[in-house]
């Protein structure tokens, strides 16, 4: 095993002159990825609606391409899944990652290319590698095996020979066999759809296996680990796995959880890096151990403009470039990628805590969400379970916000619902139960993380006196038409504000 990590390790450090060369001249790189992605998809239908073959300067791009989002290209994605082809982009496209919805679906289906797959995806995965590598001198990363905790594996398959399914399981479908030969669990077990029952036999193999490397969500990964632990009869897993050393994450704040596997995982030298790996292409890569930020990747054929949040909800919206973003400045991301998203609105933003190189962090979205489980629970999907939760409970809401609750001894987490109501539900139990079924019915992942409370509790809703809100805004000197009362957020710092104001004025009275 020595042997092969050494060779491993050789190999995929040969990634880290590219790397660099793009550090050094990041505009020219951008710039020729812009061209490559015009040019080879001219002769698509959509490059003959917006005549890509006489587009000669990035004014041109701009201006003849709104921005883009969902609902705006969801007719074209449609018809690629029905199986048409050449549409946004040339070569066949038969995957679609499936991801939270829109205000009119409850999933999305973003369109996977061969390219996309292969040059961004997968290039992503090795990149962290050779990054990690390339840091740590005297690792043995390669010498075990690599624990792989994904979301659902599920793939639906349709008779014209196109898929859907998490972009987690699109990946493990598609792996490259060098993946396949160091990665755990089998596929038959990452097929479940039982989740407890995957649980279960994921914990039972892994437990027997030597494990260097964990990628995964961290609230499920907890629960792995402390199911492993229970098997194994140990309190600290490095006594189980003595060579895992790093762990892989992203997609939510990992800050609630590193406590609970701090507690968890003893070695001193276990390393955490951070990815943004979203279904519309892998973006950026914790290139320090110790970093602030993530590097942008810039050759993954996707092609970065940047928008203020001024901008954003204007008719014309101004985007930069890469040359013209300032650090510590939010900005929302616009992406025109080689699966055919064209200047595509991600909803992401992000702050540059460096630009020599380009590294980013995210802070959030442009729109409210809660996302700290997985969940993805969107502002949208709030505000129509409760129009049904107060239709059916015959119930009135003054106000309200939204935030997740950790439990730094649970794996599991739970929504605090701060609700001032000007009518109150004659049962509160009932009305968290059609709250939670209605956001159920909303969301697949807010579904997906209640099912057997796997990373999610029901709803606890804490009922607020009356004027609380106005209260709150009013100390804040926030009262006006320019502000508006904080609905979602994958923090606590408004709903504490919010709770500690109540506790000084009037207490708290909490009904779960």
């Amino acid at each position: 095993m020595k042997v092969f990590n050494s060779i491993f390790s050789w190999v995929i450090k040969k990634r880290i002159h590219d790397i660099e060369f793009f550090k050094k001249y990041p505009h020219d790189v951008q710039n020729e990825c812009l061209n490559k992605l015009i040019e080879t998809a001219k002769d698509t239908e959509w490059g003959k609606r917006y005549d890509y073959q006489s587009i000669l300067t990035l004014d041109e791009y701009k201006s003849r391409i709104p921005i883009q989002d969902y609902e705006s290209l969801k007719k074209d994605i449609l018809r690629i899944k029905k199986g048409e082809q050449n549409i946004l982009w040339p070569t066949e496209i038969k995957w679609f990652a499936k991801s939270s919805g829109t205000t009119s679906d409850k999933s999305k289906y973003i369109p996977v290319s061969k390219e996309s797959l292969f040059e961004c995806h997968y290039k992503g995965g090795k990149d962290l590698l050779s990054m990690y590598c390339n840091n740590i001198k005297n690792h043995t990363l390669f010498s075990g095996r690599t624990l792989a905790i994904g979301g659902s594996s599920q793939i639906l398959s349709y008779s014209n020979d196109t898929y859907a399914g998490d972009l987690s399981a699109i990946l493990t479908k598609n792996l490259p066999f060098w993946v396949q030969l160091r990665k755990t669990p089998k596929y038959s077990i990452s097929l479940l759809d039982d989740w407890e029952e995957k649980l279960e036999q994921m914990a039972q193999t892994t437990a027997k296996q030597d494990i260097s490397i964990i990628l995964g969500v961290p609230s499920w990964t907890l629960m792995l680990l402390n199911r492993v632990l229970e098997i194994k009869n140990e309190t600290d897993i490095s006594a189980v796995w003595p060579n895992l050393e790093l762990y892989m994450h992203g997609g939510v704040n990992f800050s609630p959880y590193k406590p609970q596997f701090e507690k968890l995982i003893s070695r001193p030298d276990m390393n955490y890096v951070e990815s943004y790996n979203a279904s519309e292409g892998f973006f950026g890569i914790q290139d320090e151990i110790d970093g602030n930020g993530m590097l942008l990747m810039l050759d993954y054929g996707i092609y970065y403009e940047f928008m203020t949040l001024e901008e954003v909800g204007k008719k014309n919206p101004k985007t930069i470039t890469l040359s013209e973003v300032k650090l510590d400045t939010e900005y929302d991301i616009i992406v025109s990628t080689n699966a055919g998203l064209w200047r595509y609105d991600l909803g992401d933003t992000v702050k540059f805590t460096s630009i020599n190189p380009y590294r980013i962090k995210i802070t959030g979205r442009t729109k409210h969400f809660i996302n700290a489980f997985g969940e993805e629970l969107m502002v949208h999907n709030v505000e129509d379970a409760i129009e049904i939760a107060t239709t059916k409970t015959n119930s009135i809401i003054r106000e309200y916000t939204v935030a997740p609750k950790f439990d730094l001894n649970s794996t599991v987490g739970s929504h605090d619902w701060l609700i001032e109501f000007e009518q109150e539900p004659k049962s509160m139990d009932y009305f968290i139960e059609v709250l939670d079924n209605a956001l159920k019915s909303l969301n697949s992942d807010y579904e997906a993380k209640r099912f057997k409370n796997i990373a999610l509790t029901k709803p606890e809703i804490i009922s607020a006196p009356n004027k609380t809100f106005y209260n709150w805004m009013k100390h804040h000197d926030k009262l006006g038409g320019q502000y508006k009362v904080p609905r979602l957020f994958n923090d606590r710092k408004h709903i504490d504000s919010i709770l500690e104001f109540m506790n000084l004025k009037t207490g708290i009275k909490i009904v779960s």
